[in-house]
């Protein structure tokens, strides 16, 4: 049964992923570290994992497979599910796939190896989270749902 993961820490599409999923009826999974409100929605499960590293990025690559979707910005869990055969989309809605998660993971490394190299810490982050970015994530949540629908 399809489902869909939803890395939830700082993830800013979780009410449009919900309200996708509530059109298709399938299960979501909401996993953070905590502070999230619990919803009423019946197909969403928020799981709550312990406190650590990574516990929610571990959650969901045990879980997820051929058939799933996953939304995280997370490049290593990414990797993890690509590798699993799920679906995976950034918050923005570009797609991690087998294709391109190789350079993903190495422009993380390089820019992890630039920001490390920087004394003075300058660098600035990613840029705003926008409109564009939510409807190019709804538009791409509901395309690979339904391709995984189909499978």
């Amino acid at each position: 049964m399809t489902t869909l993961y939803v890395d939830g820490d700082a993830c800013p599409v979780k009410a449009e992923a919900e309200r996708v999923v509530t059109r298709h009826k399938v299960p979501m999974a909401l996993v953070s570290n905590g502070g999230l409100r619990p919803s009423a929605n019946p197909l969403v499960e928020v799981v709550i994992v312990s406190e650590g590293a990574d516990e929610a990025d571990k959650w969901i690559a045990e879980r997820c497979g051929s058939g799933d979707v996953v939304v995280t910005s997370d490049i290593p869990l990414a990797a993890k599910c690509v590798e699993a055969g799920a679906r995976v989309l950034r918050p923005n809605g570009e797609a991690f796939t087998a294709a391109n998660i190789g350079q993903q993971l190495a422009m993380r490394d390089l820019m992890a190896d630039l920001r490390a190299a920087n004394p003075l810490g300058a660098g600035g982050g990613g840029k705003p989270f926008g409109k564009a970015d939510r409807s190019r994530f709804l538009d791409s949540l509901e395309r690979e749902l339904r391709a995984a629908l189909r499978k």
